[in-house]
C-alpha cells in the first residue's frame, strides 16, 4: 500500500525485502527487489550504495522476536547487536539508524506516504459503544500509554476495567488471542502510540487481521489512536466490524 502510494507521488521504489517478513508480491510492485536476511547489515548498505540512494523508509512489519531468531548475523550486525542497551526492537533499530546515517544513508519518517490511512476521531462503525464500553476505553488507554511509553508494547485489553492482556513481543493479534482464551468474550482491545514516537523506528498500525481475531474471540470494541496510526484495509475491517456488533472508535490524546 505505501508502494503504490509512493508510486502515485512519482517516486521509484528499490525494495530490500526482508526474508522471512516481507510479502513476495512486492517484486512485482517494486523497480527493483532484492530478499535481504534481518542481519545482513552489509547486504542492505551494499543493496542501496550500488544504487546511489541515500534516502530510505522503514515499511512493513517485522515480528519483533526475530531479534532472537538471527539465522544469518553478519559482522557489522554482531558489533551494533554488542551495542545496543537491551533487545527492545526500538533499541535495535535506533542502533541500526544511527549505523545507517553515519554511512551516509538516512532513514526518513514514512507517514508522508501513509496519510491516507490515518481516522479522524470518533466512532467509525454503525455499531455504537456502549457507556460500559467507553468507560473501558477511557481506561484501558490510560494503562495502554504507561505500557507504551515504557517501551513494554502499544497494545492492551481489558474487560470490566481489569487488565486482561498487555502487548510483549507477541504483537497485537496474539495478545488479542491470548485476551481471549483468558477472558472469554467482551474484551475491548486498545492500541496507542508513544507519547513521543520516532515514526521512523515503528509506527503502530491496524488492518483487517486484527478485527478477524477479535470476532473469533467474540470482542467488544476496539479503540486506535487518530490522526497517527494508519488503519489499512479499514472499509473492509469496519464492514466486519458492523456484521459482528463490534464497535471501533477513533480516540485522541
Amino acid at each position: 500500500m505505501v508502494l503504490d502510494e509512493a508510486k502515485k507521488q512519482g517516486y521509484e521504489c528499490h525494495v530490500a525485502g526482508i526474508r522471512g517478513e516481507a510479502t513476495s508480491n512486492l517484486k512485482i510492485k517494486a523497480d527493483e527487489f532484492e530478499w535481504i536476511s534481518p542481519f545482513e547489515i552489509s547486504k542492505f548498505l551494499s543493496f542501496f550504495r550500488k544504487r546511489n540512494i541515500h534516502e530510505v523508509l522503514m515499511v512493513g512489519k517485522v515480528k519483533p522476536r526475530t531479534v532472537y531468531r538471527r539465522g544469518v548475523v553478519d559482522d557489522v550486525a554482531l558489533r551494533l547487536l554488542s551495542q545496543t542497551q537491551g533487545r527492545s526492537p526500538s533499541i535495535v533499530l535506533k542502533v541500526l539508524i544511527d549505523y545507517l546515517t553515519k554511512e551516509g544513508i538516512e532513514v526518513k519518517d514514512p507517514t508522508f506516504l501513509l496519510t491516507p490511512y490515518f481516522c479522524q476521531e470518533g466512532v467509525l462503525t454503525e455499531v455504537q459503544p456502549t457507556p460500559e464500553v467507553l468507560d473501558d476505553i477511557d481506561f484501558g488507554w490510560r494503562a495502554a500509554k504507561i505500557i507504551a511509553d515504557l517501551d513494554i508494547g502499544q497494545t492492551i485489553v481489558v474487560k470490566d476495567k481489569a487488565v486482561v492482556a498487555v502487548e510483549g513481543m507477541e504483537g497485537t493479534d496474539e495478545t488479542i488471542k491470548r485476551a481471549g482464551r483468558l477472558a472469554g468474550e467482551g474484551i475491548v482491545v486498545v492500541k496507542v502510540v508513544r507519547t513521543h514516537q520516532d515514526m521512523r523506528i515503528d509506527i503502530p498500525a491496524l488492518g483487517v487481521e486484527t478485527l478477524r481475531n477479535m470476532i473469533v474471540i467474540g470482542g467488544k470494541a476496539l479503540c486506535l489512536e487518530a490522526l497517527r496510526m494508519p488503519f489499512f484495509q479499514k472499509d473492509e475491517a469496519l464492514a466486519l466490524a458492523n456484521a459482528n456488533g463490534i464497535s471501533v472508535v477513533a480516540k485522541k490524546s
